[in-house]
This record gives structure tokens, sequence and C-alpha cells, in this order.
């Protein structure tokens, strides 16, 4: 990652410029060192607190996103999160998220990754910015692979409502607005003939 000095900062939630949540040690507290597109923070609190709180941010918790994840794709282990699906902020994590050294990456942002060896993976970042995270490439790209998914089958829901929707509303507004346009013209041919 670039040599900046990350700021201390007391509230983070999630936004669509975060690339990656990753844990780091104060002395006996794991903190959370927050990698953005141009910016780097060190936040109090656990990087699955984060997470949760970005979540509770966006109107949910992150147990009815994993639940979420369950019922669109069946993973469970691991769970891909939906943060905002609107704006495609679509995290994974590398490894349990309970466990300390998780490492939360977001989907969006990743331009390309590759091997380095058995147990660690260089990613790419569309920013050019590059970071080595300690999960074999095989488990990155499962990870990354099952958010796709996610995402995809999401964006597949939230498209197929706004077609029923649209087709469910799109004959009686277009009859009440026809209805509106002939009274408005009728009124302003009234009108004209009055002047």
């Amino acid at each position: 990652m670039k040599d900046v000095k990350p700021g201390l900062i007391e509230e983070y939630e999630i936004t669509p410029y975060t690339l990656m949540v990753m844990p780091t040690t104060y002395g006996s507290k794991i903190y959370s060192h927050i990698i953005e597109l141009d910016d780097e923070y060190i936040s109090p609190f656990r990087p699955i607190d984060i997470i949760k709180k970005s979540c509770h941010y966006f109107g949910t918790s992150y147990e009815g996103r994993k639940e979420g994840t369950r019922q669109l794709i069946g993973i469970t282990h691991k769970a891909p999160i939906a943060i905002n699906p609107t704006s495609s902020m679509f995290f994974f994590p590398t490894t349990s998220p309970m466990r300390p050294q998780c490492i939360w990456v977001s989907l969006e942002h990743i331009d390309s990754y590759s091997r380095i060896d058995l147990s660690h993976t260089s990613v790419t970042f569309k920013n050019n910015q590059q970071a080595e995270l300690p999960i074999s490439t095989s488990s990155f790209e499962n990870q990354y692979m099952r958010t796709v998914f996610l995402k995809d089958k999401l964006i597949q829901r939230i498209e197929e409502t706004d077609r029923k929707y649209f087709y469910l509303h799109s004959g009686s507004h277009h009859l009440k607005a026809s209805e509106m346009g002939l009274k408005y013209t009728k009124y302003k041919k009234i009108h004209w003939e009055e002047e």
C-alpha cells in the first residue's frame, strides 16, 4: 500500500471509496486499518465491528445481511456481505469474520490478483494500489467468485422487482397522464378563448 501515515478516527462507515478494512494491533487490542482510494485511517474498532456498524448505517443488520446471503446463494461460512447494494458496496472476508486476522475486501475495487506463494495473494486495485494478503490464491478466488455471484443474484432480483413494478404501474400512470393532458388542453383552450 502507499506510504501514508493513517490518521486516527473514532467514527467510520464503509463508503464507495473503501478498498479494504484490515486488522492492526495496538498494544493488546485489535484496531482497524482502513484503506480508501486516496486515504488511510486507523479506527479503534475491529474490522468486524466496522462491517456491522456499516450495515446498521444503511438500515439493516450484519446478521440480516448474512441471512440474505444464505437465502440468495446458500453461503453461510465466510459469507460475503452486501453492505449497500445500490452503491455496489459488496465486501468479502479473507477468513472467518470472527478471527482477529480477518481482512474485509471490496469487490468493486479489485482489478486483478495473483499468487505470491502457497498462503499469500497479491491484489491490485483499480487505482493501482497493491496489497499482499495472507490468503491462498484459490481461497481468495473462491471468496471473489462467491461475492460476484451474490452481487449478480441481488442485482437480478432488484431489476426483476423494478420490472414488475414498472409493468404493474405503467398502464395506470399512462392513462392518468393522458386524461390529465386532455383536461389541461381543454382548460387551456377555454382560457385562451376567454381572452
